[in-house]
C-alpha cells in the first residue's frame, strides 16, 4: 500500500468521524460510511483495501488488549448471578436461536453458526459511550448493559477459535482440534502470566517512559504474533496478554500507553471495513439487508429483554432499556466476519449483506437508546430493581505517590476504615505497596488515563505525595480538569511553590519548609510554658493565613492580632511533682490567689474529678486541668513544686 492510500484513509476517517460527531451520530459509523465512498465500490480513492486491513489488525489487536487490561475479574465474580449470567445466556440463546433461523431459510449449518455469532456480538464501544454521555453506566439498565458487553466481549475469544473448525482447516475430529486449541490457549496464559509481569517490572525499574510505551506495544503485539504463529489469531493473543497483566499493578499505565494509538488504528480498521461495503451490491440484496437489520434488532432485544425479566426476575421497565441499547452489530462481528471470509464460511453476498445491515444498526442505536426511557415509562414496575450488581468505587481517595507520607496516609485511611488507591511511578515502591496487599498500581499521574481508571471523576480527595514540582503541577491540572469539584490537597518542599500549586487548582498545600518552621515554633513556645491549645490555635491562624508570617519578608512583624493568641487564656493539663508534701490543698496552697488559675479537674489514679473545691487535697502525682494564660502557667508550677510557699 501506497502512503498516499494511507493518507486517503486516515483522512477520511477524520472528516467521517467529523461529519457524524456533528450531527450526534456515532464515529465509528461515520469511519465506516467513510470507507464505503473511498473504497473500491465508492469513489475509488484507495483501490487495494487488502493492504489498509493488514495495518487496521493491530488496531482490533490494541483494543483487545485494551479490554484485557480494564477487565475487572474481581467485579464480574461479585456481579455474577446478574449481569455476568445474563450475558452468558444472551451469547448463548441468540447464537442457537439465529443458527436455527438461518439454517431454517436455507443457509448451511456453518454459515449459519457464524451469523448466529456476528448477531450475538453488540457494541461495547458505542454503547457505554452513549450511556456515559446519558449519565446512566451506573442506573440498572446501564450495569447490565456493562456486565453483557463484557461477556460478548469475552465470547470473541471461543469465536474466533471456532471459525477454523468449522471452515474444516484444521485435521482431525472436531474434539481433537477443540482440545487442541484450548491446550495452545492454556500455553499461552500460563507462559504470559510468569514472562510477562517480569518483562514490565524490569521495564518499570529503568524509570525510562519512552521505553515503557515502547514495551506496552510490544506486549500486546507480540501476544499477539505468537498466538497467531499457533493458530489462534491476533485478536485472541492481545486479549490473553491484557488479561494476563490486568491484575498486575503496571494494567493503569499499559492503558495510558496504549489508548491513544488504539484510537487512531480501529479508526483505520472501521474505515477500512467500510471499504468492503460495495453500495450496488447491498443495494440490490436489500430485502436481506432489511431482514438481518429487522432481525438483529428483533431477536436481540427480545431475547435480552426476556432473559432479565424472566430468568432474573428483574424489573421490566430495566429489561426494555436494556434490551434496546444493546440491539446492534458490534464492532467484534467485523472481525469474526473477517475470519470467516477468509475461511470461505461467508460469500460475497452475505458479506454485503451483513455490513450494510451492521452499519444500519450501528446507527439506529442512538435513536433506540433515546426512545427506549419512553417505551419503558409505559411498562409498570413489576420487580425490584436490580439487586447484587458490583457498586463502583466512590467517594474514596487517591494518594499519587507511595514514599514515606503516601504509605503513612494509607495506613493511617486503612485504619480508618477509608476507601483508598494509590498510585507510584517507582516500580520498586510498587512491589513493596502490593507486597503488603496495598491497593496500588504502577503508573504517571500526569496521564489523565491513569487518573480515570482510579475513579478520579468519583473520588472525594486527592492527595498529591511526591517530590517532583513539575509532575505535582501537571497531575493537579489533569485531576481537576478531569474532575472540577474534586478536593485536592498536596504538598511541596518549598514556600515559593504555594502560590503556582493554589493556581493550578489545590485547594490545600502543606509546604515541608513551612511547616518545620511552625512546629519549630510549637515546640519553642511549649518550652516557655505557652498552653497546648494556645499553641495549636496559633498554629491553625498561621496556616489559615497561607503561611504569611513565614514566607513575608524578614523585617516584617507579626501581626497584632495574631500575638494577641499568644495572650489568650486556654485549658492545660499539668502534672503535681511527686515530693509535693502531703495534707495539702488548693486553698492551703493559694492556687487561685497566687497564680490566677482554675483547677477544672483533678485527675487521680485514672479516676477524674471535675470542679473540685477549694479544700480537695492536692497529692504528687495528680494531674490538674487547670485554665490559665501562658503568663499564668509558670507561676503555677511553682507553686504547685514547693518553690513559692
Amino acid at each position: 500500500m501506497h502512503v498516499e492510500e494511507l493518507f486517503i484513509v486516515i483522512a477520511a476517517a477524520a472528516l467521517g468521524a467529523a461529519l457524524f460527531e456533528r450531527f450526534r451520530l456515532p464515529a465509528m459509523v461515520g469511519f465506516l460510511v467513510a470507507g464505503a465512498v473511498v473504497g473500491p465500490g465508492g469513489v475509488g480513492l484507495v483501490g487495494d483495501s487488502e493492504s489498509v486491513r493488514h495495518i487496521a489488525e493491530f488496531g482490533v489487536a490494541l483494543l483487545l488488549f485494551e479490554i484485557g487490561l480494564e477487565l475487572p475479574l474481581d467485579e464480574l465474580r461479585r456481579s455474577f448471578r446478574t449481569a455476568v449470567l445474563a450475558g452468558v445466556i444472551q451469547v448463548t440463546i441468540t447464537v442457537a436461536v439465529v443458527t436455527g433461523i438461518c439454517v431454517a431459510i436455507g443457509l448451511p449449518p456453518e454459515t449459519a453458526i457464524v451469523v448466529g455469532m456476528l448477531t450475538a456480538l453488540s457494541s461495547t464501544a458505542l454503547v457505554m459511550r452513549i450511556l456515559a454521555g446519558r449519565g446512566e453506566v451506573e442506573a440498572p439498565h446501564g450495569r447490565l448493559s456493562l456486565g453483557i458487553l463484557l461477556l460478548q466481549d469475552l465470547a470473541i475469544v471461543p469465536f474466533l477459535l471456532a471459525i477454523p473448525l468449522l471452515a474444516g482447516e484444521q485435521s482431525g475430529s472436531m474434539p481433537r482440534a477443540i482440545g487442541l486449541a484450548l491446550v495452545k490457549l492454556a500455553g499461552l496464559f500460563v507462559v504470559a502470566r510468569f514472562a510477562l509481569p517480569l518483562v514490565l517490572s524490569w521495564v518499570a525499574r529503568l524509570r525510562s517512559g519512552d521505553l515503557f510505551s515502547l514495551f506496552a506495544i510490544l506486549a500486546a503485539l507480540g501476544s499477539a504474533v505468537i498466538a497467531e504463529e499457533l493458530g489462534l489469531g491476533l485478536a485472541v493473543g492481545a486479549f490473553i496478554a491484557g488479561l494476563v497483566v490486568s491484575a498486575s499493578p503496571y494494567s493503569s499505565q499499559l492503558f495510558a500507553e496504549v489508548a491513544p494509538l488504539r484510537g487512531v488504528l480501529l479508526g483505520v480498521f472501521f474505515t477500512s471495513v467500510g471499504m468492503l461495503l460495495v453500495p450496488r451490491e447491498a443495494l440490490a440484496s436489500w430485502p436481506g439487508v432489511l431482514v438481518y437489520v429487522g432481525g438483529v434488532v428483533a431477536v436481540k432485544s427480545l431475547v435480552i429483554i426476556g432473559i432479565i425479566a424472566v430468568i432474573l426476575r428483574q424489573n421490566l421497565r430495566t429489561a426494555v432499556q436494556t434490551g434496546l441499547a444493546l440491539a446492534q452489530t458490534g464492532e467484534f462481528s467485523f472481525v469474526i466476519a473477517a475470519a470467516a471470509s477468509a475461511a470461505g464460511l461467508m460469500d460475497s453476498e452475505l458479506a454485503q449483506i451483513f455490513v450494510a445491515g451492521s452499519i444500519l444498526t450501528l446507527m439506529a442505536t442512538p435513536f433506540l437508546i433515546r426512545i427506549a426511557p419512553r417505551l419503558a415509562a409505559r411498562i409498570p414496575s413489576a420487580a425490584p430493581p436490580v439487586a447484587g450488581a458490583a457498586e463502583p468505587l466512590s467517594d474514596h481517595a487517591i494518594i499519587v505517590g507511595f514514599g514515606l507520607a503516601g504509605r503513612t496516609l494509607a495506613h493511617v485511611l486503612g485504619a480508618s476504615g477509608i476507601e483508598y488507591r494509590v498510585v507510584e511511578g517507582n516500580p520498586h515502591n510498587v512491589e513493596r505497596g502490593r507486597a503488603e496487599r496495598e491497593p496500588i498500581v504502577y503508573g504517571d499521574a500526569t496521564r489523565p488515563a491513569v487518573l480515570d481508571h482510579l475513579g478520579i471523576r468519583r473520588a472525594r480527595l486527592l492527595c498529591v505525595a511526591i517530590n517532583d514540582p513539575e509532575a505535582t503541577r501537571s497531575t493537579i491540572e489533569v485531576a481537576r480538569a478531569l474532575a472540577p469539584d474534586l478536593h485536592v490537597i498536596t504538598r511541596t518542599r518549598f514556600a515559593e511553590d504555594l502560590d503556582g500549586l493554589f493556581e493550578g487548582g489545590a485547594n490545600e498545600v502543606v509546604a515541608e519548609e513551612v511547616e518545620s518552621s511552625i512546629d519549630l515554633v510549637s515546640k519553642v513556645l511549649r518550652r516557655f510554658d505557652v498552653p497546648q491549645a494556645v499553641v495549636t490555635h496559633f498554629a491553625e491562624e498561621m496556616r489559615d493565613e497561607g503561611y504569611e508570617l513565614v514566607r513575608g519578608p524578614l523585617g516584617l512583624r507579626i501581626d497584632p492580632w495574631l500575638a494577641e493568641i499568644l495572650e489568650e487564656v486556654a485549658t492545660e493539663w499539668v502534672e503535681v511533682p511527686h515530693g509535693l508534701p502531703g495534707g495539702r490543698t488548693l486553698e492551703s496552697m493559694g492556687v487561685r490567689e497566687r497564680t490566677g488559675a482554675s483547677v477544672l479537674a483533678v485527675r487521680r489514679e485514672g479516676s477524674t474529678t471535675a470542679n473540685p473545691a477549694p479544700s480537695s487535697e492536692i497529692r504528687g502525682g495528680d494531674v490538674l486541668l487547670v485554665l490559665c494564660s501562658a503568663e499564668q502557667l509558670p507561676e503555677l508550677r511553682a507553686v504547685l513544686s514547693g518553690e513559692r510557699s
